[in-house]
């Protein structure tokens, strides 16, 4: 490996250095206490560990340890010298930052209801709320920066999510039973437009209950008539989305975003098993462990399950109501003994490669840009022309485009992100 003094000017980022990572761990309360702390190697402490961010994120960026005991911040790297660690290519399509950012994500509890906005709608609102002269630590703020936040889970465990409306007769066939103004409220929307039009109305009911005066008596109303139907189990059918409803009713007490959920298709991935939810799709992560891969950005639209400021009008906006399913990623498999699964979504800043690698049969890794490695399981050794980094199991690093090709050997579990 090159010698860590050469990081201590920028100037001397154009070189290739494979740079280790020290990667921050984000202590969100839906998280589990043991997934990642077990990962890392560390003792666990009964605090959750949410995700584990490996990126240039400045919100939590992953730090390059220097010779002096000291650190540099990984986009600090990139800015200075983005020809060297990006190359042209990717620096001439996003400018002088990494354009992703990958996460080990381990959920106990569901995450907020949410949507990520599209291009247009993040450099809009952004601009918006700066006019509005909104600090960006404000709570009331919706729109972090300027840039859409497309995303891929890729699952580790079994991984249990929402994602994408249900079509308007499947969700009317759900409420069939269930009694209570809101459930009424939002029937009515669906047979006055049993359409993309009406799923947008029946949302606007649901997450509109949250500043109602009779949020906390309409919402029991709904949850109790769905445990009761549940409870009598004369109805298979619903089985399934009323133990969502009640699931996240118990995690998020008094949320109507509970009832969202009849809205969405529940979706469960086996480990291996990828899902893409693209900017303008209402979605939660409801529990498991996965790695995730998204366009680098913090702007997260809340409908519910949250504490959190909910922009009602901005959700409206940004969310895409067209029923669909949700959608997978195109999956390609090779190799031999060493097999290479790679996930590619029809987005411009990621890709991910999975690769179980065995002893004596290297596999190689994208060939330029900028790429992050993680060992996920066992040893790894990576190996440039010009030198090589052995990494053990919860270890990473990040690999510069002017590091050249890359090839792994050894017997591990790795994941690489890279930008197509």
């Amino acid at each position: 490996m090159v010698d860590a003094a050469m990081m201590n000017t920028p100037q001397m980022t154009r070189t290739e250095t494979l740079l280790r990572l020290d990667n921050p761990v984000r202590p969100y309360a839906w998280g589990s206490t043991t997934h990642i702390p077990e990962l890392l190697g560390r003792d666990t402490d009964g605090r959750p560990a949410a995700e584990l961010w490996l990126g240039a994120h400045p919100g939590a960026p992953s730090r390059v340890p220097a010779p002096d005991g000291g650190s540099h911040a990984l986009g600090d790297l990139v800015r200075h010298d983005p020809e060297a660690l990006l190359g042209a290519r990717v620096a001439d399509r996003f400018g002088p930052r990494l354009p992703y950012l990958l996460k080990v994500l381990a959920a106990e509890q569901s995450l907020s209801l949410q949507v990520h906005p599209r291009p247009h709608l993040a450099r809009a609102g952004y601009q918006r709320e700066r006019r509005a002269g909104l600090a960006a630590d404000d709570h009331r703020r919706s729109f972090h920066d300027e840039h859409h936040k497309p995303e891929m889970i890729v699952a580790l465990s079994a991984f249990e999510a929402l994602a994408g409306f249900r079509s308007p007769r499947s969700v009317r066939a759900l409420l069939d039973g269930l009694t209570g103004r809101l459930v009424d409220r939002v029937r009515a929307e669906l047979e006055r437009r049993p359409s993309a039009a009406g799923l947008r109305a029946a949302t606007e009911v649901l997450v509109d209950a949250r500043s109602s005066a009779t949020r906390a008596t309409d919402v029991a109303q709904a949850v109790a008539s769905v445990a009761a139907r549940h409870a009598a189990a004369t109805s298979p059918g619903t089985a399934r989305a009323d133990a969502t409803v009640l699931l996240l009713a118990r995690q998020h007490p008094g949320d109507p975003g509970a009832l969202v959920s009849l809205l969405l298709h529940r979706v469960t991935l086996e480990p291996g098993e990828a899902m893409f939810v693209p900017a303008g799709e209402v979605h939660a992560y409801l529990s498991g462990l996965g790695v995730e891969v998204m366009a680098s950005s913090d702007n997260v639209l809340r409908a519910g399950l949250t504490a959190k400021h909910v922009d009602t009008a901005a959700l409206l906006e940004c969310a895409s109501f067209a029923p669909r399913p949700p959608a997978r990623p195109e999956v390609s498999v090779s190799g031999g003994e060493s097999v290479v699964t790679t996930y590619r979504a029809p987005v411009e800043e990621f890709a991910l490669t999975f690769a179980d690698v065995v002893p004596g049969e290297p596999v190689a890794l994208a060939p330029d840009g900028p790429r992050v490695v993680l060992v996920l399981d066992g040893e790894a050794r990576l190996l440039t022309s010009t030198g090589d980094v052995v990494l053990r199991r919860g270890e990473s690093c990040f690999v510069p485009h002017a590091a050249g090709s890359v090839t792994v050997d050894g017997a591990a579990h790795l994941v690489c992100a890279w930008t197509p």
